[in-house]
């Protein structure tokens, strides 16, 4: 039987489950094909032990009540309620020996500048005052959830009739970048230096290849929007976009890669998959990177040399490596923040620059009451592609060394109370996700390959659209979000079916929560047998290689993941496309001591009608 679908999705990551769940939501058959396991991509999760470690994505952005809150905005048309927990205190950077705060007040946080910078304490006063007063106008006023090559142009005009100022000044940094930007205002060099810090986490670009158009609107959003973390894990965030996927009746290939696209009177009509399969849609969605679409996926003869040669020439960011770890508790003192910045060197980019995360800080029902988990993720500039097995898993060893060593410096005494540790390096990054040799950020968004000269939302054909970091938004979860926004609009366009677009009084979804977030809140609205079963199904680890049963047998980690989200529709349908199962076999083969409640959490799928 072919199987043929109104939209094909390629990638399973938070641009690709976007465009699905609004596309579902308009009652389109949508599949979304992924290579994971578990859905989200670098925005997914996984379990060591007791411990959900976030995949990638660990600050999120896009949530707050104001801002760029695309988050936001998405769960409303979904929909769908989802709890966030608002960090009080943005972030804090280690920059020169100072301990940087980023405080929702701008004021407060520009407090701690002026003794850095005494000579440009009216310089930083004026900038911010004049970048604020820029992205009210242009940025909150007139909310627009899409990409620039898909904006609307009566947005775009009364934005600009109500500010022209403002909207020509924002044009204006289109092509020009950062530091011109900043030379407008400051002349210490060690101001320099501290912005490019700034970009160079958030962008992953220094001050002279960051666009001004993007930086200035990075500046000030964070302390406008907030920062955030999912309650729970950031398994609850594709975990819902999968749920309302499946509630509306489309449904997820997971573990399974598309090799190639298929084309028919020379338009994108499915895909061929590795098990040999074909999927036919009237439209596709591609949410990976641009080098592995005109790289591999799209057949050699429907494309261009100049094409092909134009996103081979994309330039990557740098590759990454992530350290993920348990620590005794105490080794955290009480002044850490759940997200820091180690800065290496000031003047250049370095393997010592490290973003570290301690989500347990905020949310304490993913790990044990005695530790706390520290994620920390940096450059690698070292090559892996070459190293033969032992020379790579000697390499694995050093990283794991290096990083915790780097840690040290903040946390002294870390290393000794450290209980688990594994590194992930850019080859593990590009197993797990496709992001090519580790680049976890895509192509740079750098001047000359930014915005317009990027992969854009529509292709040259009609059938075949685009979303996720290669594309016009690039870098970050609240700007691929907007581009599966825009993709999904694009194919509801051309259908002549409702577009999702901001409205003043829609009805929130989002519900922000203060921190700690314990185990009793969670499931707390859920009635008491319900909140068992999430709770039983919670303690699955979704083995990358299950010994509980064979993936032919039954999805018991597929089953138990949605459980835990609440999707139970999807879990239940799951559950019934294996047919009649032996759960207490499954269960006796649990690889946990005290055996994860398979049978119970199954039975109440079959017994229960949602």
């Amino acid at each position: 039987m072919t199987m043929h679908y109104d939209v094909l999705i390629i990638g399973g990551g938070l641009s690709g489950l976007s465009s699905a769940a609004l596309l579902a939501k308009r009652s389109l058959r949508v599949c979304v094909v992924d290579k994971g396991y578990c859905p989200g991509g670098s925005c997914g999760a996984f379990r060591r032990n007791d411990v959900i470690f976030d995949q990638g994505s660990s600050m999120l952005f896009g949530w707050g009540e104001r801002g760029f809150n695309a988050h936001r905005f998405l769960f409303n048309c979904l929909e769908e309620n989802i709890d966030i927990i608002r960090h009080e205190v943005l972030y804090r950077v280690h920059f020169k020996g100072h301990e940087i705060t980023f405080y929702p007040d701008i004021k407060q946080f520009l407090e701690q500048l002026y003794p850095l910078f005494p000579n440009q304490r009216e310089q930083l006063q004026k900038f911010y005052a004049d970048i604020l007063c820029m992205y009210e106008h242009v940025i909150l006023e007139h909310p627009s959830y899409t990409t620039a090559d898909e904006v609307d142009k009566k947005v775009a005009l009364l934005s600009m009739i109500n500010h022209p100022i403002s909207y020509i000044k924002f044009l204006s940094y289109l092509n020009t970048s950062a530091r011109n930007l900043l030379e407008k205002y400051f002349s210490d060099p060690g101001l320099f230096n501290f912005f490019d810090k700034l970009t160079s986490t958030y962008c992953y670009t220094t001050v002279e290849e960051s666009p001004a158009i993007l930086a200035s609107v990075m500046f000030v959003d964070n302390h406008v929007g907030g920062s955030y973390y999912v309650a729970g894990s950031t398994l609850f965030l594709p975990g819902k976009l999968e749920k309302v996927i499946e509630e509306h009746g489309s449904e997820i290939i997971n573990s399974t890669t598309v090799v190639s696209i298929l084309f028919e009177n020379h338009k994108p009509c499915g895909v061929l998959l590795d098990d040999g399969r074909s999927l036919y849609a009237d439209n596709l969605i591609y949410s990976g990177t641009v080098w592995n679409l005109y790289g591999s996926l799209l057949p050699f003869e429907h494309t261009t040399e100049q094409k092909r040669a134009w996103a081979q020439n994309q330039e990557p960011t740098y590759p990454s490596v992530v350290l993920y770890a348990t620590v005794e508790r105490s080794v955290i003192d009480e002044r850490s923040l759940a997200v820091e910045m180690l800065v290496g060197r000031i003047d250049a980019l370095d393997e010592e620059e490290v973003t570290v995360y301690i989500p347990s800080l905020d949310d304490r029902t993913i790990c044990a009451s005695d530790e706390h988990i520290v994620i920390a993720i940096g450059p690698s500039f070292g090559s892996w592609k070459e190293l033969d097995e032992a020379s790579y898993q000697k390499r694995k060893v050093e990283e794991r060394q290096r990083l915790l060593s780097v840690l040290e410096k903040r946390w002294p005494t870390l290393e000794d109370h450290v209980r688990y540790a594994e590194v992930a390096t850019p080859r593990t990054i590009e197993r797990f996700t496709l992001k090519n040799n580790g680049a976890v950020a895509g192509p740079k968004q750098m001047l000359g390959s930014h915005m317009f000269k990027r992969l854009h939302t529509r292709t040259e054909w009609d059938t075949l659209f685009c979303c996720g970091e290669s594309t016009v938004m690039g870098t970050g979860t609240p700007t691929v979000t907007t581009s599966g926004i825009a993709a999904a609009n694009a194919i509801l366009k051309k259908l002549n079916l409702p577009l999702f677009v901001y409205e003043k009084k829609q009805k929130q979804y989002v519900h922000l929560i203060k921190p700690p977030f314990t185990e009793e809140q969670l499931y707390a609205s859920q009635d008491k047998r319900q909140n068992e079963i999430q709770k039983a199904a919670r303690r699955c680890l979704f083995c990358e290689h299950p010994s509980c049963a064979k993936l032919d047998e039954l999805d018991v980690r597929g089953i138990m993941r949605r459980v835990v989200v609440g999707n139970f529709i999807g879990a239940k349908r799951r559950l019934e496309s294996f047919g009649d199962a032996d759960f207490l076999q499954y269960e006796h083969n649990c690889i946990k001591d005290e055996a994860v409640a398979i049978k119970d959490v199954c039975s109440y799928l079959q017994t229960t009608s949602f």
